[in-house]
């Protein structure tokens, strides 16, 4: 898996390619980590148009991050998820607690 970042206002965006799944996500927790805390972004926008697949690791990846940034009053928002990749999103519950957007400018867009 590849990553790229950037920062937006507050908000650290995270444009992931590739598998987000048991073998890249050690590697992807530890990079989101560090960027938040060298950032100190309030919110964190993953950008999944480029992710392929994602399973059990990948979902604790992200539902890590949510509680980290969330206890700090900011909010988790993912973009661009491709219709399989979405539905195991939906399936597992993430998205009733972070919203999700079709594209990263409507995201942006959201949270101004």
């Amino acid at each position: 898996m590849e990553l790229e970042t950037s920062f937006d206002g507050q908000t650290l965006l995270v444009f992931l390619y590739g598998d987000l799944d048991l073998n890249t996500a050690d590697g992807l927790r530890t990079t989101l980590d560090e960027k938040l805390d060298e950032t100190a972004a309030v919110n964190l926008l993953v950008d999944l148009s480029h992710v392929a697949f994602i399973d059990s690791s990948g979902l604790g990846v992200l539902l890590g991050r949510y509680k980290q940034v969330s206890r700090s009053g900011g909010k988790v928002l993912l973009s661009g998820a491709k219709p399989h990749v979405h539905n195991i999103l939906e399936l597992s519950g993430l998205l009733r607690i972070m919203e999700d957007f079709s594209s990263t400018d409507e995201a942006l867009a959201k949270i101004g």
